[in-house]
This record gives C-alpha cells, sequence and structure tokens, in this order.
C-alpha cells in the first residue's frame, strides 16, 4: 500500500493505544546470552525494553561475538566481574587467582586482595 507509511509521532500513538510501552535502557556495554555449550555477547549495546500485556520484551543491537563456554579469559560467573577486576587491577594477579581469593574469602574483595598480598 503504496503512501501507508507513518511518522513517528503517529507509531508512538498507535503504540500508546494499544498499551505498548518502549524505553531504552542507558548505560549498556554488552549482553551475554548463555546456552548449554555457547556464550553470545554482544558488545556496545543497544538495548530498548518493550512492555505490552503485562509482559517484557527486549530488542538488543550490537556487534556479536560467540564464544565457547570458558573460552573468554574471563572469571567464571561465580563473583561478579568488577569484583574479581578489582583484586586484579589491586594485586597484578591473573583472573583464576583472583577468583580462588575470593572463593577463599567468601567473596569479600577487600579480604581476597590482602590474601593474595600476604601470599
Amino acid at each position: 500500500m503504496a503512501g501507508m507509511r507513518m511518522n513517528d509521532r503517529q507509531m508512538k500513538q498507535a503504540m500508546k493505544k494499544m498499551g505498548i510501552k518502549q524505553n531504552a535502557i542507558e548505560g549498556v556495554t554488552e549482553v551475554v546470552i548463555r546456552t548449554n555449550d555457547k556464550e553470545i555477547v554482544i558488545r556496545n549495546a543497544e538495548v530498548v525494553c518493550i512492555e505490552m500485556g503485562g509482559s517484557k520484551s527486549y530488542q538488543i543491537a550490537g556487534v556479536e561475538e560467540e564464544r565457547a563456554l570458558g573460552s573468554s579469559g574471563e572469571a567464571p560467573v561465580s563473583f561478579p566481574q568488577e569484583d574479581v577486576d578489582l583484586v586484579m587491577s589491586q594485586t597484578g594477579c591473573d583472573a583464576a587467582k583472583a577468583v580462588a581469593a575470593l572463593e577463599a574469602t567468601d567473596g569479600q574483595p577487600a579480604e581476597a586482595i590482602i590474601k593474595i598480598m600476604t601470599e
């Protein structure tokens, strides 16, 4: 149907009438989709949350990278990555040693740093 294009304003009004809300999520750096055998990592991600009928859907755009589980070179997900990064930056150790220290100190970054520095 030629000439049936909607401008942004008309589209927003139509979505509002149908009860659809759309919000951009700010500050997203990456999205990880973990399956049984691989991870799909989307870097520099732009994420939009779409709420409709009581449920939420997410639209993700960015640079996609696929990797096998455990091949990322990053620490396992048992601790927040920022805690692992903090321990690594303060002690100069690798991710495996940082995770081991966090495991030994029940996930306490400050205690993990002290543990590594006193070894």
